[in-house]
């Protein structure tokens, strides 16, 4: 039986055109991702669920401007759910063009030939479905799709994106209405503003086209892209989306998650292993302990380091002193070292090298680690604060170069990416405390709270060697390192490398690994260049973030460690939901 759809008198989507205004039937577009469907077109709820249930494979369709979702659901209870996402709309009316200027990168159109792998890596970091590049190929010249791309002036780097929907292009709609997808940006540029810089640039190429509005779709938790879309002026619509029950919409019905307070190197595994199936006891979220289940056979882990590791190879990894001794026995490159308490060899080496490095000779996250000490005033001030933390403190030799992590499961490398310190670009206005607040928020916001720049000592210490102070405003444009010691936890970067990466590096690093007999470990060199032979061994990390590693398959390889037997990994893998995506 034919079942009406159906709109609310006076929603904003009845229709109250004259004859010939209404849109094409059954609209629909295919984003490559997934397809909008644009609900308020379709006059038939079994059309509709009929569509929604025709969706391929791997992507994530999205029923939009759902105006009675009880009714759409209820055509298909066990395959439909209402998406937990608000509708937000920018009337063109009362938009205001943005005054200042993007700096540091620049706004142009995608070029398809130089950018489809750089749009996908973004859709990758963000965990959001990415797309075969002959879809862009396809697509690129079109009225109804509009790819947007921000790009870094100095390295040539795209680090954001946006498509947008002409309405009027897809379904010939009387409202000329407009829609934005898939804004993503890079969490680690240091450039503040590329997220509205696109949505604004977005917005004034569909008001140039004699567009009304633009809407987009935001998880209802995503709390800072709202914060930015009302400050922009978009606000709220009462209409709804409705998505299908699959494998990459999971955690947005599944209800409560325990897994959902633990952090992001937790939370990667934890997904992979539902994916396949595998059973997760979360024991201590806070701490990232977690139990996973399979076959009969349970392995806890915290993070990455798991039951496989030993407590013999966890207390080599403890100790910096014993590890690099066991390395170099193995015939990895290591640093010269001596201990902090002998000052006259810590004189000595300053002396022999120029600039040292000092570190507790246990700990983690990079805390106390001092790099680049050019002066015996400034290691001794380093050696003070590092014996606050370990009641023995190292000064090892420094040595030039990209820090270089290296992922190896099961005695073979995964993944492989360079570390660079936490910096700022100056704008001309802010001062330096500033800049470095705001990008510690972007970091934080990046990481779910795992990166963060510390306003101490070392960072000040790092503020001067770069010519200012922490109330000095650096001209716009000024890019300058806030940190020596390339670490995440204090606000660094991380960058894929993997394609990359010289062979010897990778044999050394199975090296590492095999000496302390480890199964799962990040192993970090110093190189000059990761495509280059040379390097110096730094230390070795028992726990190791995999999340830090996409799109590696880092936690895919953790599981197939775990449990051999398990799903392989030619299934598909999942992909979180992002804010409009």
């Amino acid at each position: 039986m034919r079942k009406p759809w159906r709109h609310h008198p006076g929603s904003p989507f009845a229709r109250r055109h004259a004859p010939g205004e209404n849109p094409s039937p059954n609209a629909l577009v295919d984003c490559g991702w997934g397809r909008i469907l644009f609900a308020h077109t379709f006059e038939d709820v079994d059309q509709l669920v009929s569509e929604i249930r025709a969706e391929n494979p791997e992507t994530r369709d999205i029923a939009m401007y759902v105006m009675d979702p009880h009714v759409l659901i209820a055509s298909a209870p066990a395959e439909l759910f209402l998406d937990p996402s608000h509708t937000y709309r920018l009337d063109f009316a009362s938009y205001r063009p943005w005054k200042r200027k993007p700096s540091g990168f620049l706004l142009r159109r995608m070029v398809v030939d130089t950018d489809a792998d750089a749009v996908n890596r973004l859709y990758a970091l963000h965990r959001m479905v990415q797309v075969r590049p002959d879809f862009f190929e396809e697509r690129a010249d079109g009225r109804v799709l509009t790819y947007f791309v921000a790009e870094d002036e100095e390295s040539g780097a795209v680090i954001g994106t946006v498509t947008g929907i002409d309405h009027s292009a897809a379904f010939e709609d009387p409202e000329k209405g407009s829609s934005l997808w898939a804004l993503s940006v890079d969490p680690q540029t240091p450039h503040p503003g590329v997220g509205e810089a696109l949505i604004r640039w977005l917005a004034e190429h569909y008001i140039a086209r004699g567009a009304h509005w633009m809407d987009l779709s935001v998880l209802h938790d995503n709390h800072g892209a709202i914060a930015l879309y009302e400050k922009l002026g978009f606000h709220r619509l009462p209409v709804f989306a409705v998505k299908r029950r699959n494998v990459i919409n999971e955690r947005l019905f599944v209800g409560h998650d325990p897994a959902k307070a633990m952090n992001p190197y937790a939370r990667i595994i934890i997904n992979e292993a539902r994916r396949r199936g595998i059973g997760v006891d979360v024991i201590d979220a806070e701490g990232g302990v977690f139990q996973l289940s399979f076959g009969g056979r349970s392995v806890r882990c915290r993070e990455s380091l798991s039951e496989l590791t030993s407590a013999v190879a966890l207390s080599i990894c403890d100790d910096k002193a014993m590890t690099r001794r066991i390395v170099e026995a193995a015939g990895v490159k290591v640093p010269e070292e001596v201990e902090a308490s002998d000052r006259e060899a810590v004189k000595a080496m300053l002396q022999k090298h120029g600039s040292l490095v000092v570190k507790p000779a246990r700990g983690e996250q990079g805390r106390g680690v001092a790099v680049d000490l050019e002066t015996m005033e400034s290691v001794e001030q380093a050696i003070e604060v590092a014996s606050t933390m370990s009641d023995k403190v190292l000064v090892e030799s420094f040595h030039k170069g990209d820090d270089l992590r290296l992922i190896v499961i099961g005695f073979k490398v995964v993944a492989a990416a360079t570390r660079r310190p936490a910096e700022v670009v100056g704008n001309g206005r802010d001062t330096v405390r500033q800049l470095i607040e705001r990008q510690s928020r972007r970091r934080a916001a990046a990481t779910g709270g795992e990166s963060k720049i510390p306003l101490d000592a070392e960072t000040e210490r790092c503020v001067a060697k770069a010519g200012y102070t922490m109330d000095d405003v650096p001209p716009e444009g000024a890019s300058f390192a806030v940190r020596k010691a390339a670490n995440l936890h204090t606000g660094g970067t991380i960058h894929d490398v993997t394609e990359r990466l010289h062979p010897e590096l990778a044999e050394a690093a199975i090296r590492v690994a095999r000496a302390i007999d480890i199964p799962v470990v990040g192993v970090d060199f110093i190189v000059r260049d990761p495509a280059e032979r040379d390097y110096v061994f730094i230390e070795a990390n028992e726990r190791a973030g995999l999340a830090n590693h996409e799109p590696q398959p880092t936690a895919e390889r953790f599981i197939d460690l775990l449990f051999p037997l398990s799903m392989p990994a030619a299934a598909p893998r999942r992909a979180d939901a992002a804010a409009s995506h």
